[in-house]
């Protein structure tokens, strides 16, 4: 499938914003009580003006209309008062927010027009030395492998849109997931580095001003760049041969009851798909099957 158009999605997650290091501060109060209420207030606003530099950014490149997707844990973190596009620009974007969607983090890459997707806020896949709050999907995938090429967020969600033939524009996050997402995607998309990273609850930030203003000007070169040429959606070879690795053997004895799961050692499971939209979804429904107790 191909895109055409000049629409644009931005997928926007949390734990590669400016200022975080600490899961306290990406922690819906819901999860983590009043002292990371607090912290996570703090944090979604910055979220929020991310996003914002990046929308502002899209649209000074020649982006039509943007959708904005809310991508971090629940889904719902952005502040839509604090959605500041001036006036002429607001029938000209949207947003998503809520985790019960098709597409996950994705969603609007399957909407007619879109011609390119921007990350922001984005981390480093699971066991990445040095960068912080490295995981992938949740705390127990400790690793994810496509045709044997280790992949994170990124990789997976880049695969979706190269399904509907939307390219990867931009990605935004620490130096560390920044130049893993180029490595994989390749190197014609452009990064913003807004922290340096020193471990896992760990890094060296940006004036959180000074990041916005770099997302945004990323933003434009990034869509302006993707309208003038053709750019290539990231995909790979199909029939895909995935393996999913977790934290324990508990949660590999429960996905391998899925029929089409097969066991691979004490803590990894594989699987075949034809399509990245199989492999996706598959990947997400043995996520929520592992989550079995380990206490008995």
């Amino acid at each position: 499938m191909t895109a055409s158009g000049s629409n644009v999605v931005i997928s926007v997650d949390m734990e590669g914003v400016c200022g975080v290091s600490s899961w306290v501060q990406v922690s819906p109060p819901e999860f983590g009580g009043l002292v990371s209420g607090a912290e996570y207030e703090r944090t979604r606003l910055r979220m929020t003006q991310e996003a914002v530099c990046a929308v502002l950014g899209a649209l000074e490149g020649g982006a039509n209309e943007v959708l904005i997707a809310d991508s971090h844990d629940t889904m719902r973190n952005l502040i839509p008062e604090a959605l500041d596009i001036p006036e002429e620009y607001q029938e000209r974007v949207r947003f998503v927010s809520g985790g019960d969607r098709p597409l996950s983090m994705v969603q609007g890459v399957e909407e007619p027009g879109v011609a390119a997707l921007l990350m922001i806020g984005y981390h480093a896949r699971a066991g990445t030395p040095g960068a912080p709050l490295a995981h992938t999907w949740n705390g127990f995938v400790r690793d994810f492998r496509i045709n044997g090429q280790a992949t994170g967020e990124p990789g997976l969600n880049a695969l979706v849109a190269g399904h509907y033939g939307v390219p990867v524009a931009l990605i935004s996050g620490d130096d560390i997931a920044v130049a893993q997402v180029q490595a994989e995607l390749g190197p014609g998309v452009v990064g913003v580095a807004v922290k340096r990273g020193l471990g896992m609850f760990s890094a060296v930030h940006l004036h959180p001003q000074h990041a916005q203003r770099l997302i945004r000007r990323g933003a434009k070169e990034a869509v302006s760049r993707t309208l003038e040429r053709a750019a290539t959606p990231y995909r790979t070879a199909w029939p895909a041969r995935a393996e999913l690795a977790f934290d324990h053997q508990a949660r590999a004895a429960a996905c391998e009851r899925v029929p089409g799961i097969v066991r691979i050692d004490a803590v990894t499971v594989g699987y075949t798909s034809p399509d990245a939209l199989h492999l996706f979804q598959t990947f997400r429904m043995l996520a929520k099957v592992a989550e079995v107790r380990l206490d008995g």
